[in-house]
């Protein structure tokens, strides 16, 4: 049935132009897309880049750290505050009881001013919403992410993402190599997210699942990165010699295994005849050995 299917070498360059923009505008929006989630959780310990330790206070929190402090504070909101006495009074609040009528006469004004044109559920509802109380109390305490919260990015990003390497999987199909291989690098980026979005979840109660959380994220990424690098690659350039490579590859294979076989059959019974009378061509130890394995 395999040899039914259509390849690369079968379809219309207009296909071929088709297919390999859409590859291209998914390659730069991932990349784009990992741009925004370094820029998100950056920071929030405190500490340039990057880090676990970020993933943890995301989805765990921490005991000295909050998000909006971490945010303000050498993050990526500093910039927006028109001055340091603005970001001086946010963390003098944070460090209080952080009551309401505080809130709504030193902090609310300046969050209003500079954080509230990004930070509204109206505009994006996938950043916290800093436009009353309640919603800056989420990133100003040291809890872990809010569970409502998870469950509206996880169904947001499984819909999303699924349709995404659908896509890409079905262009990837026209590739030419091993149809088992194939098999594993389609299902690969299916299973990755499934456990990463998952260790979302597990992550708020055991912070070390963060470690999951990256390293299903990372092969996610780099096994759609390789379907899409593939499927160019042999769209525009091989176009069928994989597998001419592969049916060479597999002729020397194969004549090696024959030689190997034909050797065989011709020594083994000189060897196991001295051995068998003790002959001293052969050491002790290798004739212990091959009377082992024979037995």
């Amino acid at each position: 049935m395999e040899k039914l299917c259509l390849r690369f070498k079968d379809i219309s360059v207009s296909e071929k132009m088709l297919y390999s923009l859409f590859l291209f505008t998914i390659g730069i929006g991932y990349l784009f897309a990992l741009t925004h989630m370094y820029y998100t959780h950056q920071m929030r310990d405190g500490k340039a880049g990057m880090s676990v330790d970020d993933v943890i206070i995301a989805y765990y929190g921490s005991q000295d750290q909050t998000r909006l402090g971490s945010a303000i504070n050498g993050g990526p909101m500093e910039s927006n505050l028109k001055s340091s006495a603005d970001r001086d009074t946010l963390l003098r609040w944070l460090a209080t009881d952080k009551t309401p009528s505080d809130f709504k006469s030193t902090v609310a004004p300046i969050l209003n001013r500079d954080c509230v044109m990004c930070h509204s559920p109206q505009i994006n509802p996938s950043l916290p919403n800093l436009t009353n109380y309640e919603g800056v109390m989420e990133v100003a305490s040291s809890k872990a992410a809010p569970l409502p919260g998870l469950v509206k990015v996880s169904h947001i990003h499984l819909f999303g993402i699924a349709f995404i390497l659908l896509f890409v999987g079905r262009i990837f199909i026209y590739c030419e190599m091993s149809t088992s291989l194939k098999r594993v690098i389609i299902v690969i980026p299916f299973i990755s997210m499934l456990i990463d979005t998952l260790s979302w979840f597990i992550t708020r109660g055991y912070p070390s699942f963060a470690y999951v959380v990256i390293a299903s994220g990372a092969l996610m990424g780099i096994s759609m990165g390789a379907q899409i690098v593939i499927s160019l690659y042999q769209m525009w350039f091989e176009q069928g010699k994989l597998s001419q490579y592969q049916t060479c590859a597999n002729d020397h294979a194969k004549r090696f295994l024959m030689r190997c076989y034909a050797n065989f059959c011709q020594y083994a019974p000189i060897v196991w005849r001295e051995i068998k009378k003790g002959s001293t061509f052969l050491t002790k130890k290798t004739i212990d050995t091959i009377k082992s394995f024979t037995r």
